[in-house]
């Protein structure tokens, strides 16, 4: 009895019933591909602040951190000995006028008396030599003349010289910007060679990013094959995304300014250089961020989740789930990113089912119960 029992029980066990998975079917469109690079921010002007002249730094007239305008007074230095030099070269101007008028007034008495002397010399009333004195005198007065105008030419540009060395005194911003901490003190002494001050101007901002020798060679190549827009080349017109350290995008789009002459040879990227406005002064330089941009369209790609891909052994795999239900795993060859699903390149066909959710517990050839996604 307990045997014929068993025997029941066997026969009324019916198949195990399928694993549920959810499936999707994998799209076909045209899609954005974006890239995505490492970024270093600096400002789109970083003027060091250096005194043309040099002594000893008595004010600092700006609060370090600040934002300062073109002109503005940032550091003085003592003006007293340039002053003093002013000063003399306004008197060696004076001295070197009061030659010119000696001379000026030698020569005028020595032409009066060579006038007058000319035909006494002439009658023989007068020594021929007394009058060969008086031309040689009139000749010396009118070289003291020419030497006097010399002397106040070198007066003038002394004078001119020692003013602009006293306006030197004074160090102005020379550019618009944010000015950083003085790296003196008052009462250094400083030089043309002693940096103050940095004044970045950071509206707008510069970007630094590196691409890959590849990615350079990969754009081109599209552009010249008519499949995409050379960016790099169309640099007024590609928006540019900043993502900040923090992970929030910068609410303001940028653009590229250039790209490098040359590749380095060290590591094999071409840096590009972009701009972002900054109202505020909210970026600064020094920042890094991730730099995002589309770099081409693809016509016609396959999309599918990426939770849809596995990786096994160093091979990309999604599971097929056919027409009757039954697992088809198949390795596929992956293209970009396009946000959270991947451009299959290569073993997937447009409209065929893919496991989303579930693909760790089939195997080749079992059948599953499908629900969409």
């Amino acid at each position: 009895m307990i045997a014929g029992c068993r025997r029941s029980a066997g026969r009324s066990a019916g198949p195990p019933t399928p694993p549920e998975v959810l499936v999707t079917s994998v799209l076909q469109q045209d899609v954005p591909v974006t890239g995505e690079w490492v970024a270093t921010l600096d400002g789109y002007v970083n003027a060091q602040i250096q005194p043309q002249v040099s002594g000893y730094l008595v004010r600092q007239n700006y609060r370090e951190g600040s934002f300062v305008r073109e002109g503005d007074v940032l550091f003085e230095i003592d003006p007293r000995p340039f002053e003093a030099t002013l000063a003399q070269a306004k008197g060696q101007l004076a001295q070197a006028r009061g030659q010119l008028s000696q001379a000026k007034a030698q020569l005028d008495l020595a032409r009066i008396n060579v006038k007058r002397d000319t035909p006494l010399a002439k009658a023989r009333a007068i020594a021929q030599s007394q009058l060969d004195t008086e031309i040689q005198v009139e000749k010396t007065a009118e070289a003291n003349i020419e030497t006097a105008k010399a002397t106040i030419q070198t007066a003038e540009a002394a004078i001119q010289t020692a003013e602009l060395n006293l306006g030197f005194t004074q160090v102005h911003a020379l550019v618009d910007g944010i000015a950083g901490i003085a790296a003196v003190q008052i009462g250094n002494l400083v030089g043309p060679s002693t940096v103050l001050t940095t004044v970045s101007k950071v509206d707008p901002i510069k970007v630094y990013f590196p691409i890959s020798e590849q990615e350079y060679l990969h754009v081109t190549g599209l552009a010249k094959s008519g499949r995409g827009d050379e960016w790099l080349r169309r640099a007024g017109t590609v928006p540019l995304q900043l993502v900040l350290a923090d992970g929030t995008l910068y609410r303001q789009s940028g653009r590229i300014v250039f790209t490098d002459r040359q590749v380095d040879a060290q590591t094999g990227t071409i840096r590009v250089v972009g701009a972002f406005p900054n109202p505020g002064n909210i970026l600064r330089p020094g920042q890094f961020g991730r730099i995002r941009a589309v770099t081409e369209t693809r016509r016609g790609a396959l999309l599918v989740p990426q939770r849809a891909v596995g990786h096994v052994q160093g091979q990309y795999q999604v599971a097929v789930v056919g027409d009757d239900n039954k697992v088809n795993i198949r390795q596929v060859t992956l293209g970009p990113r396009a946000d959270t699903l991947w451009v299959i390149e290569k073993g997937l066909s447009p409209g065929e089912r893919v496991i989303t959710e579930g693909i760790t517990k089939v195997v080749q050839g079992m059948t599953v119960a499908p629900k969409a996604n």
